[in-house]
């Protein structure tokens, strides 16, 4: 996925606030944990690539983008979160499930290994083909972008939708 990422934690953070209204933090919780296994690109980009081996392990291989790592960082910070203060479990949990959706969205089109560290292997739904020089070029006119638009245009559609009004006061009423 290329760009569906924060708009997949915008779908979840409206969902997650629509189940606990009042929790401003939840959105913020939500769209964070959606980008927060990408933050590895910057070790990548700016660190591995340049003084490791140029480049040769792709980012998916590090352990922000292995899917076990989020489901125990996710059952430890929920439980001390319970254990805290558990005001705090509705952003956490928003938190480690868009990080979860990340791992499910990139397992689309790109090798995710969701077993690691005990297993290798990686899996994806759909391989896209190097049809054009640029890899971009591949993912973006590849049918799997479609999903990438879609997602992108529900999290618009939930984003322009108008707001429930209040109980307002009827008109005329002293």
């Amino acid at each position: 996925m290329l760009i569906a990422h924060l708009p997949a934690g915008y779908i979840l953070g409206t969902f997650a606030r629509n189940r606990w209204p009042g929790r401003s933090e939840i959105m913020a919780a939500a769209m964070l944990g959606s980008v927060f296994p990408d933050l590895d690109m910057l070790y990548f980009h700016f660190l591995y690539f340049h003084f490791v081996d140029g480049g040769r392990t792709h980012h998916h291989a590090y352990i922000t983008h292995w899917p076990l790592f989020w489901a125990a960082a996710g059952l430890v910070a929920l439980s001390v979160a319970k254990w805290r203060d558990p005001r705090y479990l509705a952003p956490v949990g928003a938190f480690f499930a868009a990080a979860m959706i990340h791992m499910i969205l990139d397992s689309v089109a790109s090798p995710i290994m969701w077993l690691m560290p005990f297993d290798r292997r990686a899996l994806e739904l759909v391989t896209v083909p190097a049809m054009y020089r640029n890899w971009v070029m591949s993912f973006t006119l590849h049918w799997t972008f479609a999903l990438e638009l879609l997602i992108c245009t529900w999290a618009l559609a939930l984003g322009f939708r108008p707001t429930k009004p209040g109980a307002a006061t009827p008109k005329n009423s002293t």
